[in-house]
């Protein structure tokens, strides 16, 4: 095969002769198993050169690339071809070997936000579940230019991105976990939590979670600097997503403060008045609304108990676990192609008597009912 690229179509004729489903596999002659490696590698090959090529358009300075006509749509595309070919764990970790991980980080800082924040996701793909990138992005400075978009970009999907790369990056990494609480982390997220931006929310909330988990110490942290107070303004969010992992921080941070901190840093009275509020909120719903807010229920009876030391008025009034909580899903099918099929046999042909012959008998159709 030549070297402009993979022999796709004799890839393709070799993969059908020899997996037509007609025949039991067989064992590869050298020859078939070395045409299958060039193939593959051909691709790989092909990969890499391309990954090359945007390295190269990255490192260069944007007056060329203007000068060249090259536009930030283009250089988004680029983007985002780069991310599909990093999505392959080795490529990820080629691409610093290659020379464009450095242009990509410097990337996040690019005057246009769409680049700043395709560049972010390209970092996330790259980190995720990869100790060996999680760590060329450290030893690179990525995590410093991605809390400064985190922190400070003017553009709030920039500032979401950044964060979801920043999530990718502490996940499994002790090194970038403690530089990120070190480096205020923990205020950047309680700011996150006071935007009016959902996504940005929702994303701070998991980073937090993760945090806590990974560092039980940091709840008193936490109460500390006031998060009870920013996560229980989130509490009546209409987003039931952004609700529910409130309720849970909530519940967490709560039970695992100590006395000394939740007597001093934190006033839960207003906490208490937005749960009361709730649970009237609850008390008042019908069945169907009570079967989407199925684990909020048990969360707000949780964290009613952490602050009044006894059972919520859902416990007594039944409304924790409702019987419909157990209920198997609705039989849509039955009820909705039932009366159709019922029709249908109702205008078939009288089956034939037991007397005629056989033939008759094979000709006999016969009609499936569904539904009681």
């Amino acid at each position: 095969m030549d070297g402009g690229g993979p022999d796709w179509k004799g890839l393709l004729k070799w993969s059908i002769a020899h997996s037509d489903g007609t025949q039991a596999p067989r064992q590869l002659s050298e020859e078939d198993k070395r045409f299958f490696a060039e193939a593959m590698e051909s691709q790989t090959v092909d990969i890499i050169k391309r990954m090359k090529e945007i390295s190269m358009v990255m490192n260069m300075p944007s007056e060329v690339l203007e000068s060249q006509g090259v536009t930030v749509e283009e250089l988004e595309e680029l983007l985002e071809e780069l991310q599909e070919h990093v999505e392959s764990i080795d490529m990820a970790n080629d691409l610093h070997a290659i020379g464009g991980l450095v242009p990509l980080l410097n990337y996040l800082k690019n005057p246009n936000a769409g680049i700043r924040s395709r560049a972010a996701e390209v970092v996330s793909t790259i980190v995720q579940n990869n100790p060996k990138s999680q760590q060329q992005v450290m030893e690179c400075n990525g995590l410093e230019k991605l809390l400064a978009n985190f922190n400070s970009d003017d553009n709030m999907k920039v500032r979401t991105k950044a964060l979801g790369a920043i999530s990718s990056l502490i996940r499994n990494n002790k090194v970038a976990t403690d530089a990120f609480r070190l480096s205020n982390g923990y205020a950047g997220l309680r700011e996150a939590l006071a935007s009016e931006d959902t996504r940005f929310q929702r994303k701070a909330l998991q980073v937090m979670q993760y945090l806590l988990k990974e560092t039980p110490k940091d709840h008193n942290v936490a109460t500390q600097l006031g998060f009870v107070r920013s996560l229980t303004n989130l509490v009546n969010s209409p987003d039931h997503d952004l609700r529910q992992a409130t309720l849970q921080s909530l519940v967490e941070i709560i039970r695992n403060q100590d006395n000394q901190s939740s007597g001093k840093y934190d006033d839960t009275t207003q906490l208490k008045d937005v749960i009361s509020k709730r649970v009237e909120d609850i008390k008042k719903m019908n069945k169907e609304d009570l079967a989407a807010v199925k684990e909020e229920r048990i969360l707000v009876d949780l964290l009613w108990q952490l602050l009044y030391k006894e059972p919520s008025e859902l416990r007594k009034e039944g409304l924790l676990v409702t019987p419909e909580d157990n209920a198997p899903p609705p039989d849509v099918a039955s009820r909705t192609f039932a009366s159709g099929l019922r029709a249908l046999a109702e205008s078939s042909p009288v089956e034939p008597s037991s007397g005629q012959n056989e033939s008759q008998e094979g000709n006999k159709k016969t009609v499936l009912l569904l539904g009681p």
